[in-house]
């Protein structure tokens, strides 16, 4: 005879065997189970095609308001007798939870406080999911009320990355996808301008709130006499490298300054963790976001202050460009700050030229890629998107060699005293692309292999260097302070970090680096994609790849790339007039047509 029990909150016909229980469940699929594994409603005989009678539910509460019976004398007291269908009437009302609650085996009836809290209950949900309804219509027309900011809140916050669902968005039939929920706030005007993205990749927004330490006593050279200049872009905030050179006998000697950033910052202090912890500073049209604490800048920017502390390379150059000899030390440095356009009237800095030419040529002989494509500054002032072209100022070539050769010298010292430092390294190119043009710089940089740093030495081919480390910039960028912490102890005689320790932080850093490029690439373009849609655009495009009917150009006064349907052939390096159709501002596209 088999009886009738609850398993997995379904009803099935039991049977023992054997110690364990013999289950004939709906439809006809037969299971063992442990006794325990199920509830007993009635020893049977019973089968599965259960049709509940009528029952008086509301009297049987009356009678046992807060008092606890079985489901047998629940089945009773409600249907009148106890059959199969009467004890699975009262495990369905049981389970229900509203007048009766199922606790264990055994049914309590809810007090009358108790139902009373769950009407109201009720009646708030259905009020709320009223409240739901009414928002997602005028979402639904484009509009919405200050009382529907808080569904509104939960949109946004899919907008930023910071959750994966939205009820509002499921229920509205859009996708839950942070573009989706940015599409949805532009439409219904709550959102204009707001850039999302690096707040979507996890990146903090706001500079680190640390105590900086004073500048340690220590013994530095003083080479305030000798002329320094560091030169950059109008408006940089962070100056952390300088540069001057002279004419000697047989070549050049180099000086170049860097902000001694690892004077303040020891490895595994809370500094030197934090800034880990951000991997570099974070530029965006609307501001910098620093690794480091503002006050570290203001206390070593070089030119910031009369005199600013730094650690500097001094290099002896031949008229070739091979480095002959270089140093390493702690110094005082008085710095002139000069934009690239300044730096070109400043005739000091002409053997600083010929020296960059001559190390130029040496690498280019030794293999190395120069890729020169339209670049561009992308700023927000006020309400206001500012794009202006970077000009290709013969200055920053200058800089840019010194601070090559730098980087070759730290690393060449590094080799040769056993110090383990983040290394640059670069494989060849897959190919080497013959031609001239934006065209052809174009295909080269795709044909790039992508650079890497490792904590053991290797060429960097795309430089055209046997070996290189970054080691100028340890305002802005977590391993070259590694770099600098090494070679602080390195010359102070300290222990300094194993090359395990080195790795383990190259890890780390590059894997947030990689998100701090990715957020400023992405702010960068949104910020282009609104400035298009405010002033529209019309100008130069420069085909540089055909794909298929459709050509991709590069818009040298923007920046930017396009993919534009061709009318016709046209020629790799033609230029043409390109007019800016539409913009997706979520979806990051922009949308050209030929003039």
């Amino acid at each position: 005879m088999a009886a009738l029990v609850i398993y997995k909150g379904r009803p099935a016909l039991a049977e023992e065997r054997e110690g364990r229980l013999e289950l004939t469940l709906e439809g006809g699929e037969r299971q063992r189970v442990r006794p325990k594994d199920v509830l007993f409603l009635h020893p049977g005989p019973a089968s599965l095609g259960l049709k509940v009678p009528k029952g008086e539910e509301e009297a049987a509460w009356e009678l046992l308001e807060g008092g606890t019976v079985s489901l047998r004398e629940l089945a009773e007291l409600v249907y009148g007798a106890y059959t199969p269908e009467a004890a699975y009437g009262a495990y369905l009302l049981a389970k229900a939870g509203e007048r009766f609650v199922l606790e264990g085996e055994r049914v309590r009836a809810r007090t009358r406080a108790e139902l009373q809290a769950l009407e109201e209950a009720e009646r708030k949900r259905a009020e709320r999911e009223r409240a739901f309804q009414e928002a997602l219509e005028r979402f639904r027309k484009g509009g919405f009320l200050p009382e529907d900011r808080p569904l509104l809140a939960e949109v946004e916050a899919l907008a930023y990355g910071e959750r994966r669902e939205s009820r509002v968005l499921r229920a509205l039939g859009l996708p839950e996808a942070p573009e989706a929920a940015h599409a949805f706030l532009l439409r219904l005007g709550l959102w204009k301008r707001e850039n999302p993205h690096p707040r979507r990749l996890g990146l903090p927004l706001l500079p680190p709130d640390l105590p900086v330490p004073p500048l340690p006593e220590e013994a530095r050279a003083d080479l305030t006499p000798l002329p320094a200049f560091a030169i950059d872009d109008e408006g940089s905030e962070d100056p952390d490298d300088a540069v001057y050179a002279e004419r000697v006998e047989g070549g050049f000697r180099l000086f170049v300054h860097v902000a001694d950033v690892a004077a303040l910052v020891a490895p595994g202090s809370p500094l030197d963790r934090e800034a880990l912890r951000r991997g570099a500073n974070l530029y965006l049209p609307e501001g910098t976001v620093p690794m480091l604490p503002p006050a570290v800048t203001e206390a070593l920017g070089l030119g910031l202050g009369e005199v600013s502390p730094a650690l500097t390379f001094e290099l002896w150059v031949s008229e070739e460009g091979e480095v002959l000899e270089e140093r390493v030390y702690p110094s005082w440095v008085r710095v002139r700050r000069l934009t690239y356009r300044e730096a070109l009237e400043v005739a000091a800095l002409e053997p600083l030229k010929e020296l960059a030419e001559a190390f130029r040529a040496r690498r280019l002989a030794a293999g190395a890629l120069e890729i020169h494509l339209p670049e561009v500054k992308v700023r927000v002032e006020g309400e206001e998107v500012r794009i202006t072209p970077l000009p290709p100022y013969a200055s920053r070539i200058w800089v840019r060699e010194a601070m090559l050769l730098a980087g070759y010298a730290a690393a060449h010292l590094a080799l040769r005293e056993g110090l383990p430092i983040p290394f640059a390294t670069q494989e060849a190119p897959g190919r080497r692309v013959e031609g001239e043009g934006l065209a052809a710089m174009w295909e080269q940089r795709k044909a790039l292999k992508r650079a890497q740093l490792k904590a053991v030495p290797a060429p960097h081919r795309g430089l055209g260097l046997p070996l290189y480390a970054q080691v100028t910039s340890p305002l802005r960028r977590y391993l070259d302070l590694v770099a600098h912490q090494q070679l602080r102890a390195w010359l102070k005689g300290e222990r300094s970090l194993s090359q395990a320790e080195v790795l383990e932080r190259v890890g780390a850093a590059e894997a947030v680096a990689d998100l701090v490029r990715e957020a400023e690439r992405r702010s960068k373009l949104h910020r282009t994609l609104l400035y298009l849609m405010e002033e529209g655009y019309e100008g130069p495009g420069v085909l540089v790849e055909r794909r298929g009917g459709q050509g991709v150009f590069l818009l040298p006064e923007l920046g930017l790339s396009a993919q534009v349907a061709l009318s016709g052939p046209l020629p790799l390096n033609a230029e043409v007039r390109l007019r800016f159709l539409e913009a997706d501002l979520p979806g990051l596209e922009a949308r050209f047509a030929l003039v």
